[in-house]
């Protein structure tokens, strides 16, 4: 919203908002936000100049999301803390360095501090039982509180581009984490630059052979364009682009997702890599994929406010039994692949399968539901003794998307095999889980 929101509240137009976003390079904390004292529940400061709160913000009674990325703080403001229903609090590229144990607040359930100064987090951490989501990249840990083990709900964690030579063994011992995002690190970094440096990982693609055409998409790390690749035999290809914008993201830094992405090659249930972009006039990085037709799409989308760590799926979804069967085959068999070469994917939900039904093809023969897994921005080239505690959370999170499909389908009954898998693969203990090389030959049945 726009300086004209920001009148519009000193007017009192705005009184009964449940939502308020005011982008407009606040010095100050407008008092007038308290006139929305018995209803708002979302506020928006960010893209603004602030530096502080007010200690007083605890009025705001019904708050229960808070973003202020893209400020000027240099810590954390202790005023959340005494905000009671506050459960979303989000403080991107703020310039934060000191997270108070007293800023927390008691109801936390998600906490974004992507790409700040943090150095130390509070062992008051630990003491937030609600707390699911745990966004850090980019900052400069080198160790979590232990205390955070005793946020047993935790689901998701992003601790990429930091300083960590080790992750702490409770971490990966954690009951419901599914979601890891740990490269670019130092304990990753050797790998990584490793795989980037070898030009023989995949076909190096020229700037000149490529002829880019229009925007299809844009993710976190980058553009995807529509292009024609001009083959070194001649032959003019349809292909995707995936030019990386270069910065941060939630999920870590475009390196890593390029190394990632180099160590993953092809696989018939992957988005096919075509090669790496050579000679960009603007020495930009990029990879060049297989494009697919309009007959895929997004299995589900991604988690909202309200779901926090799960994908939202659209009204009405619905899915058979052979395409239940087949799309968790597809993934399964991705993700078997990922884990031979060393990889742990880190994001494995639905919104990052492409899945097509089943289709007939020109002479009239049915062709069968396929998925296609893809989305590296939080993969990582795993250390060998870290893989199998590291692919252990890449189960879980297929057991939880096995689920997801199984609530779907318009004949669950008919799938008993499947509905064992999901438990086998939802176990607490992480050791007591299937491996993917099983769990594919399980999902083939």
């Amino acid at each position: 919203m726009t300086q004209a929101t920001l009148a519009a509240l000193r007017a009192g137009e705005l009184r009964g908002a449940t939502q308020l976003k005011l982008a407009c390079d606040l010095q100050a904390f407008p008092p007038e936000i308290f006139t929305l004292a018995d209803s708002l529940e979302v506020l928006d400061l960010s893209g603004n100049a602030l530096h502080a709160l007010p200690e007083d913000l605890h009025r705001l009674r019904r708050l229960r999301v808070l973003f202020a990325s893209g400020n000027a703080f240099t810590e954390l403001p202790r005023a959340l803390g005494c905000c009671d229903n506050l459960e979303m609090v989000g403080f991107k590229g703020s310039r934060i360095a000191e997270v108070p144990a007293a800023s927390l607040p008691p109801r936390l359930r998600w906490l974004i501090l992507t790409d700040n100064a943090i150095e130390t987090l509070p062992e008051a951490l630990g003491e937030c039982p609600r707390l699911q989501k745990l966004m850090l990249a980019g900052n400069r840990l080198r160790a979590l509180p232990d205390a955070l083990a005793r946020c047993t709900a935790l689901e998701l964690v992003r601790l990429a581009a930091n300083r960590f030579e080790a992750l702490p063994p409770w971490l990966l011992q954690l009951p419901h984490l599914a979601w890891l995002a740990m490269a670019g690190n130092p304990l990753t970094a050797a790998r990584e630059a490793q795989v980037r440096d070898d030009g023989s990982a995949v076909p190096a693609i020229a700037w000149t052979q490529l002829q880019v055409g229009e925007l299809l998409g844009e993710g976190a790390s980058g553009f995807i364009h529509a292009a024609q690749w001009r083959r070194d035999d001649g032959v003019s290809e349809a292909v995707a682009l995936k030019l990386f914008k270069g910065g941060l993201t939630s999920d870590g830094r475009p390196e890593s997702e390029m190394a990632a992405s180099l160590v993953a090659g092809t696989h018939a249930a992957l988005i096919g890599l075509k090669g790496r972009l050579v000679g960009h006039p603007e020495g930009r990085e990029g990879l060049v994929l297989t494009r697919v037709d309009a007959q895929w799409r997004n299995l589900a989308g991604p988690p909202s406010f309200a779901s926090c760590t799960r994908d939202v799926y659209a009204p009405g979804t619905a899915f058979d039994a052979a395409t239940v069967q087949r799309l968790a085959s597809d993934v399964a068999a991705a993700m078997a692949h990922l884990h031979a070469r060393g990889l742990v994917h880190g994001d494995l939900y639905a919104h990052n399968v492409l899945w097509r039904a089943a289709v007939e093809d020109g002479d009239g023969a049915a062709a069968p539901a396929r998925a296609l897994l893809g989305d590296f921005g939080a993969a990582a080239c795993a250390p060998a003794q870290l893989q199998p505690a590291l692919q252990a959370l890449d189960v879980l999170a297929f057991g939880r998307l096995l689920g997801e499909l199984l609530a779907h389908c318009t004949q669950a009954d008919a799938l008993p095999a499947l509905a064992a898998l999901r438990e086998d693969c939802l176990r607490p203990d992480p050791a007591a889980r299937p491996r993917f090389e099983a769990i594919a030959r399980r999902c083939d049945g």
